[in-house]
């Protein structure tokens, strides 16, 4: 995913661009910084942290602590959650990528699909935001989630313990995502799984998920054989 193309495909500045690494594996327990296009700021691409830090948490520790348990955010309990249920209404964010990653278990064993779009140009997740700052440095920090759904056909089978996948929004919802003075209902009406037949999934080398793997490498994207692996 190159600036320019994420600058075409969303029609937004992206004033550190020149800065920008494309990052083809991701572990997301290392809280990396994510580019979003947010609620606060509708015309601008910016980083947040990923691993959301609600902005009534009290010290460093209970941060540190919550963001583990909120990289991922359900659709069906957002609104119920503590940690989301203020953002959902009030910050949300569109998350960009050009593709993802899921784990399907085979016997006891699991194996990393890389999964995008057909047309393979650059996407947006739903996600939300906060800002939470430290009460102890008075640093300040924007941290997002990706909200997930039931899987659809395609990802039901690739992800096929839990079912899962991130709420990919439809072009034409992207803009009403970031509006203010939505409903519940409005805002329930987009997160929905996307459609299957506009999606693929291929496998790719379990190197993908090692701590330590160069982010910046886009070998980890090539199509891995198991003999042992049946099709989808």
């Amino acid at each position: 995913m190159k600036p320019a193309d994420i600058v075409l495909r969303f029609g937004v500045e992206f004033p550190a661009s020149e800065s920008f690494q494309p990052m083809y594996s991701v572990n997301a327990f290392t809280y990396p910084e994510v580019p979003v296009i947010s609620s606060e700021d509708r015309h601008r691409i910016q980083y947040y942290i990923w691993g959301l830090i609600p902005f009534w948490v009290k010290d460093k520790e209970s941060a540190n602590q919550i963001r583990q348990r909120t990289l991922n955010a359900r659709a069906e309990t957002i609104f119920k959650k503590p940690s989301f249920r203020h953002a959902i209404r009030n910050k949300r964010c569109l998350i960009l990528v050009d593709g993802f990653y899921e784990w399907r278990h085979i016997g006891r064993k699991t194996y990393p699909y890389h999964i995008n779009l057909k047309s393979n140009e650059p996407f947006a997740l739903a996600g939300i935001w906060d800002v939470w700052t430290d009460p102890a440095s008075g640093e300040t920090v924007k941290t997002c989630s990706v909200i997930t759904t039931t899987a659809n056909s395609l990802l039901e089978k690739v992800h096929n313990t839990r079912k899962r996948m991130p709420v990919i929004l439809k072009k034409d919802h992207e803009n009403k995502w970031l509006e203010d003075g939505l409903t519940d209902d409005d805002i329930k009406s987009m997160l929905l799984p996307y459609e299957a037949d506009q999606m693929t999934a291929y496998p790719v080398s379990k190197t993908v998920n090692k701590l330590g793997v160069n982010t910046t490498d886009n070998t980890v994207l090539k199509e891995f054989e198991y003999p042992e692996l049946p099709g989808l």
